[in-house]
């Protein structure tokens, strides 16, 4: 089992490896094997950057995300400019449906919400603005307009996670409630712990997945 010692070089080694990101201006802690970021970026894929790169490190548990975004004065936007570049990114992007979505803006911060019919244009919409200038956070409050579940879910979903190359479906547990699916077990990995979570979402008429899994402890023969 790595010590957070070694949990928190491997980070710090992992943010280097990025190159959008000035790993010198993020902080690493790590206790128990969960990790905390901290510290400045100028820009909001580079926060996006810094938690993605953290979750891909073997021994973390989960990531505990501080970082500041502060925009570049000559970057900066009025909420207003900010909100309709928003809306002509959602409304160009092919996959999404802009209609049913609202869109607040406040200080940087945009809050999406609305109700789509499948869990991918939540997805859609979160990439199309996420990388927009003077963005410095995102908030999705999207919800899915729940629709009847077809057969057995839980069979399909279970299906999906065995044709998954990273997701080992013997340990993970699916339990369908209505149109809620959770899933509970123990995964290897955060990145297999955010796949099943995924493959879940993928599910027709699932309005809400609960992802209760465990990022195991790793072991080392000596």
């Amino acid at each position: 089992m790595k010590t957070d010692l070694e949990i928190q070089r491997n980070v710090m080694d992992q943010l280097r490896w990025q190159p959008i990101l000035d790993a010198a201006e993020i902080g690493v802690s790590v206790k128990n094997g969960i990790v905390t970021l901290s510290g400045l970026v100028n820009s909001y894929p580079k926060k996006l950057a810094a938690e993605k790169a953290a979750k891909k490190v073997s021994g973390v548990k989960a990531v505990a995300e501080d970082i500041v975004v502060r925009i570049y004065p000559e970057k900066q936007k009025t909420d207003t400019e900010l909100a309709e570049a928003v809306a002509n990114a959602l409304k160009w992007n092919s996959a999404v449906v802009s209609e049913k979505i609202k869109i607040k803006v406040e200080d940087g911060f945009v809050t999406l919400s609305g109700e789509v019919d499948w869990s991918y244009e939540r997805s859609m919409a979160i990439n199309a603005i996420e990388n927009l200038s003077g963005v410095r956070l995102v908030v999705n409050n999207i919800s899915l307009k729940p629709k009847p579940m077809a057969g057995d879910i839980s069979r399909k979903i279970e299906s999906a996670f065995q044709r998954h190359a990273s997701i080992d479906s013997g340990k993970v547990k699916v339990s369908v409630t209505g149109n809620k699916v959770t899933l509970t077990g123990i995964v290897r990995s955060w990145n297999e712990k955010d796949d099943a979570e995924e493959a879940a979402w993928a599910a027709t008429g699932v309005s809400q997945v609960i992802n209760n899994l465990t990022v195991e402890e790793e072991e080392f023969a000596f």
